[in-house]
């Protein structure tokens, strides 16, 4: 039998997005920002669209002093200017003419983050050095890396300028000590121990405290092993000293920064604009959401019934112009109300940890908010997806209050968050000299009728960045 190709059709029935609902929902899982700029984007584009400034706080009756003493301090730089014209003898003018530089924007003038090889540069101009030792010098700054460490030999960097030869490597360590010797102390360490041994050398300046950073300097170069497994004992022992100096000694290394570039160059800065507040009003928690998160679309009527009464029916794109506008102010209104309807369903059922902190957490699946709210548990995603709740104790994403719950041995369960905070509490309570393994506090765990494993101990540990408990001990004194 020959096959054969036919058409036939057929009805199926099947889930189908249309494109505003697809549009929908990827506005609701947008954050504050992202949604912000994507109304402005879209008022930009749409004539029938207007955006107003989300109200601010301490406006009105705040507004007008303020504005009145701008004003005063302007006259007075004006008379000031005046003042001045006549004394130097220019021109007397109501008006002073900024320059270029003047004329630029307030923001404009923050100074931009200094980077750390902008900062040793800056440094190695002021110092009086021959072209060719500037040449080295500036050449070992160049191959610092992020953290300020030189993590290639002063041999590689002269084969990369071209200079060979001992005397040429003698001139790079030369160029090498001038450089550690500039601010930040540690830069420019070709290991740790010596990134710390040039901290403490710099901080020589007190003589009250030089024999405990001997030790200390004593101890990064010859046991940094013993003190990485944080064994006073052994290290006591090794450098012929008592505990208590020992200690101190620790005590000086652990203020000292291993990562001197750290604290130059520009770090990226999140802002969290919270979507809804949350507050105790005579005994009642009420949630509300943020005025000020959002700017206010609204349509411009006067545009819409001119439009209509002048043939709208002539013009489609100005129609359907019309029409999308229509629809993201619903959008906005159906939006906010998912949200807030969301946010009031978590905190009702988060209400003791609003009252007692992070162990009265309870468990909470995106389940039972879609079925108290009235909608799919994908949209409940969508909806905590990127969205904040200010409360008295902090500032929280929504996706923070879900969580699978942990079986208690008398029945019941808890959320992994409050586990964490009791594994807190029983570190805080802990002998300083026999701390608690992540084994033994799986065990008192246990025995308070959490059955948890000792390796999901450990995760819960390091995600509270608890050092284990080898780096928590320490030794009786002697």
């Amino acid at each position: 039998m020959k096959p054969s190709i036919a058409l036939q059709a057929r009805q199926v029935q099947a889930p189908v997005f249309s494109p505003r609902l697809q549009q929908a929902v990827r506005l609701l899982q947008m954050s504050a920002q992202e949604y912000a700029q994507a109304l402005r984007d879209a008022a930009e584009l749409n004539p029938f669209l207007e955006i107003d400034a989300p109200p601010q706080d301490g406006g009105g009756a705040e507004a007008a002093p303020a504005q009145a003493q701008a004003e005063t301090e302007a006259a007075a730089d004006l008379e000031a200017a005046a003042v001045l014209d006549r004394v130097t003898g220019a021109p007397a003018s109501s008006e002073r003419h900024l320059s270029h530089d003047e004329s630029f924007d307030v923001m404009q003038r923050v100074p931009l983050p200094d980077s750390l090889r902008a900062h040793l540069h800056g440094q190695l101009g002021v110092l009086r050095l021959s072209a060719r030792e500037m040449a080295f010098a500036r050449a070992v700054v160049e191959a610092l890396d992020d953290d300020g460490y030189l993590r290639i030999s002063p041999g590689d960097i002269g084969a990369a300028l071209g200079e060979t030869g001992a005397e040429a490597e003698r001139e790079l360590r030369t160029a090498l000590r001038r450089v550690q010797a500039l601010d930040p102390a540690g830069v420019a360490a070709r290991s740790v121990a010596e990134c710390l041994c040039l901290q403490l050398a710099a901080a020589s300046d007190d003589a009250a405290n030089e024999g405990i950073r001997r030790l200390a300097r004593r101890m990064l170069e010859e046991h940094i092993g013993l003190l990485a497994a944080h064994d006073i004992g052994k290290l006591a022992k090794a450098l012929d000293a008592s505990v208590q100096h020992v200690q101190s000694a620790i005590d000086c290394i652990r203020r000292l920064n291993p990562h001197p570039g750290w604290q130059f160059g520009e770090t990226a800065a999140r802002i969290v604009i919270p979507d809804v507040t949350v507050k105790k009003v005579r005994g009642i928690w009420k949630t509300s959401l943020n005025a000020s998160a959002l700017p206010r679309v609204r349509l411009n009527s006067a545009y819409a019934q001119l439009f209509e009464k002048h043939g709208g029916s002539q013009c489609p794109a100005m129609k359907e112009c019309l029409e999308q506008a229509r629809w993201m102010v619903g959008g906005v209104s159906q939006r906010a109300a998912t949200i807030l309807n969301v946010a009031r369903a978590i905190v009702a059922r988060q209400k003791m940890f609003l009252e007692h902190g992070p162990l009265a957490m309870k468990p909470l699946g995106l389940r039972e908010i879609a079925d108290e709210v009235g909608v799919h548990p994908s949209t409940v995603s969508r909806t905590v997806h990127n969205k904040y709740l200010a409360t008295p104790a902090g500032i929280f994403e929504l996706q923070h209050f879900f969580s699978r719950g942990l079986n208690h041995a008398a029945g019941g369960a808890s959320a992994p968050v409050a586990l964490q905070g009791l594994i807190r509490e029983l570190i805080a309570v802990e002998k300083p000299v026999a701390p608690l393994s992540d084994a033994a506090l799986a065990r008192q765990l246990a025995q308070q009728g959490f059955r948890i494993a000792r390796r999901t101990v450990t995760k819960y540990r390091q995600s509270m960045n608890i050092d284990p408990f080898e780096r928590r001990r320490m030794s009786p004194a002697l």
